[in-house]
C-alpha cells in the first residue's frame, strides 16, 4: 500500500489562503535547505527537495491548485475539473526538477549550470537570511550586520575537487560534453540531460581534495554590514548583489559566470505602543471621563517627536484624530504617512465620595437612573440583623 501524501501546504509551511508570492517564498526557502548540492548523500534532504518541487509545481499553477483545493491529491492524479490527468509527481528525478527553479531565479541561482536554457550568463545560487528591526529603525533607517554560511570555492584545491599534483581528467560516461541522451517510453522520444556522473561538468576527478573531498566547495561563514532603507516593509527583501554562491565549478574554472545574490529578508518587531497601517501609525491613546466630556489638549509621545492633540468636548469613545507626516516614511518617495490618535475613554474604578456625589447630581439632571450608592459594612451588618437582604 502506496504511503499517504502529505498535504501540499504543510508541505511549504504556507495557510491554504497564501497568494502566489508567499508560495514562491516558501518554496525558495525549502529548495534552498534541502538541495543535493547542500546535502550531499542525504537522502532524507533528496526527499523533502522533491516533495517541495512537488507541492510548488501544482501550487504555483492556478488550475491544478484550484483542483487540489478541491479534490486534493486524487483529484490531480485523475484529472478532475475538466482538466488533464496530471502526471505522478512519486516518480519525478531530482534533474526533472532543476527546470522548474528558472520560474523562480530567472535563469540564475539553482539550476544555474544544471541543465535546461540558460537566459544569460551562469550564476551561482541565491542565498536568504533574516535580520530584525524596530519600528524605529524603520523610521530613520539602519545598517545592520549578518552572518550566512555559503558554499565558496575551496582554498587547498581553487574549486578544482582534485587532490594536489593532480588534474581532474575527460568523463567517459559522457565524453566530455557534460550532457547525455535518455529514452523513454520506450524509444519514442530522447531527452538530453545532465550528465549524472560528472554533473555536467564534462570532467571527474579520480582522486579528490581532502579539504572538500572533490566537490570544489567548502560551506565558509561570511559576516556583512547591510544597509536597510527607511520604509521598508516586513516581509521585504534587500537584495546584496554578488554575495551568493560562484557559478559551477565548470563555468567557474573557464573564468564565466557570476556569484548569485543575497536576499535578506527584513522582519519588523513588533511595538509596545504603535501598529503600523502601511506607511501611517495607530496609537491607542488612554482618555480621562472629564476630559472627554470637557475637553483637554494632550501631549502624544509620537515615534520621533512629541505633539499635541485637542480633545474637543464630548469626545467618544474610538474618536480618530490624525497627525499629519508624523508616521513612516514611504520607501520611494520617502513622504511620510500619518499618525492616527485612538480615544479610548477611561471610566475611573474608584471615587472619592465627593466624586460619587458630583456625579450622582449630574445624572439627576440628566434624569437618568443609576445604582443605589453601595452601603457602608456596618450597615450591611443592620440591614442583616433586620432580614433584609445585605
Amino acid at each position: 500500500m502506496p504511503a499517504a501524501q502529505r498535504d501540499y501546504y504543510e508541505v511549504l509551511s504556507v495557510e491554504r489562503t497564501a497568494d502566489g508570492e508567499e508560495i514562491k517564498r516558501a518554496y525558495r526557502r525549502a529548495a534552498m535547505k534541502y538541495h543535493p548540492d547542500r546535502n550531499p548523500g542525504d537522502a532524507e534532504a533528496e526527499k523533502n527537495f522533491k516533495e517541495a518541487a512537488e507541492a510548488y509545481e501544482v501550487l504555483s499553477d492556478e488550475q491544478k491548485r484550484k483542483i487540489y483545493d478541491q479534490f486534493g491529491h486524487e483529484g490531480l492524479k485523475r484529472g478532475m475539473g475538466g482538466g488533464p490527468a496530471t502526471h505522478d509527481f512519486s516518480r519525478m528525478d531530482v534533474q526533472d526538477i532543476f527546470s522548474m527553479f528558472n520560474d523562480i531565479f530567472a535563469g540564475g541561482g539553482f539550476g544555474a549550470g544544471m541543465g535546461g536554457q540558460r537566459r544569460g550568463p551562469a550564476r551561482g545560487y541565491d542565498l536568504e537570511t533574516e535580520v530584525g528591526i524596530s519600528l524605529e529603525e524603520v523610521l530613520s533607517g539602519a545598517e545592520e550586520e549578518v552572518e550566512f554560511t555559503r558554499l565558496d570555492v575551496c582554498d587547498t584545491c581553487g574549486g578544482s575537487g582534485a587532490k594536489a599534483g593532480t588534474k581532474p581528467v575527460k568523463c567517459p560516461t559522457c565524453d566530455g560534453h557534460g550532457k547525455v541522451q535518455q529514452s523513454g517510453l520506450g524509444g519514442m522520444f530522447r531527452m538530453v540531460t545532465t550528465c549524472p556522473a560528472c554533473a555536467g561538468r564534462g570532467k571527474v576527478v579520480k582522486e579528490f581534495c581532502d579539504s572538500c573531498r572533490g566537490k570544489g566547495r567548502q560551506p565558509k561563514k561570511r559576516r556583512l554590514a547591510v544597509r536597510i532603507p527607511a520604509g521598508i516593509q516586513d516581509g521585504q527583501a534587500v537584495r546584496v548583489r554578488g554575495e551568493g554562491e560562484p557559478p559551477p565549478p565548470e563555468v567557474s574554472s573557464a573564468g564565466e559566470g557570476m556569484r548569485g545574490d543575497l536576499h535578506v529578508v527584513v522582519r519588523v518587531q513588533e511595538h509596545p505602543r504603535f501598529k503600523r497601517d502601511g506607511d501611517h501609525l495607530v496609537i491607542l491613546q488612554p482618555v480621562a471621563f472629564v476630559q472627554a466630556s470637557l475637553g483637554a489638549d494632550l501631549a502624544i509621545d509620537g515615534l520621533d517627536a512629541k505633539h499635541t492633540v485637542h480633545i474637543p468636548r464630548g469626545t467618544q469613545h474610538g474618536a480618530h484624530f490624525r497627525i499629519e507626516g508624523a508616521g513612516l516614511p514611504d520607501l520611494r518617495s520617502g513622504r511620510r504617512g500619518d499618525l492616527v490618535v485612538v480615544a479610548t475613554i477611561e471610566v475611573p474604578k474608584k471615587l472619592t465620595h465627593e466624586q460619587e456625589k458630583l456625579l450622582r447630581d449630574l445624572a439627576a439632571t440628566e434624569n437618568t437612573a443609576v445604582s443605589a450608592p453601595k452601603k457602608g459594612f456596618f450597615e450591611q451588618v443592620k440591614d442583616t440583623l433586620r432580614g433584609k437582604n445585605p
